[in-house]
């Protein structure tokens, strides 16, 4: 089962993937974190020259780039990991290149899904879980943090994450089924509850496909 979180920085990805993981854990089942992009040598490399606040980057050539490490993790890691039964948790994946180079950049939708779909294949997540976050509060809570995190895609207008937080909703909307937009301004163990109360629910109805 591969489970993505997306949503703006300052949304809460990374606190909710370990706290959903901690909990599968201790239900017995095997859990792997990955973080988009990066994961393997080759993605965190290219993650690198992604983040780096010195390179003026195309923004098709910032798709390629997100894609081709995306590829490498599908390929390295996250596809052999689903083969072994593992559940994967993805601090961001494809839906991110979906907000961030569509909306945000401005390019082609279809070109955008065309390039994401021939990177990952058939490796979709079964559970993505839009944290929701206005673009204010976000800023607001990435400014609390150290200021040598700031990188290239932090370093953008708040014009473009308005576009991406667009973006993720009109996700959501296209995807009701696969997608949660959530609150993110919820208390932490609340929004928690419900997001272990979806995988739990998918994990039941695998479970029992497996019977019948």
């Amino acid at each position: 089962m591969l489970i993505t979180f997306e949503g703006i920085d300052g949304a809460g990805k990374s606190t909710h993937t370990v706290l959903l993981a901690e909990w599968l854990q201790s239900r017995g089942h095997r859990v792997r974190i990955l973080r988009e992009p990066g994961s393997t040598q080759l993605s965190e490399a290219i993650r690198r020259v992604l983040l780096d606040v010195q390179q003026q980057i195309d923004s098709v050539a910032e798709l390629f780039l997100f894609c081709a490490a995306r590829r490498q993790l599908v390929q390295e890691v996250i596809r052999p990991a689903l083969e072994q039964g593992e559940i994967v948790i993805c601090d961001r994946y494809a839906d991110s290149t979906f907000a961030y180079q569509g909306y945000g950049r401005g390019l082609d939708i279809a070109m955008v899904e065309h390039v994401i779909a021939y990177a990952i294949e058939d490796v979709v997540p079964q559970a993505t879980f839009v944290l929701d976050l206005d673009v204010a509060t976000a800023l607001a809570r990435r400014g609390r943090r150290a200021a040598d995190v700031a990188d290239r895609m932090e370093g953008a207008s708040r014009q473009f994450f308005e576009r991406v937080r667009a973006g993720y909703h009109a996700l959501a909307a296209r995807n009701p089924q696969r997608v949660h937009l959530l609150d993110a301004a919820e208390p932490v163990e609340g929004l928690q509850e419900r997001i272990r109360t979806i995988v739990a629910g998918i994990l039941a109805r695998q479970s029992a496909e497996r019977v019948a």
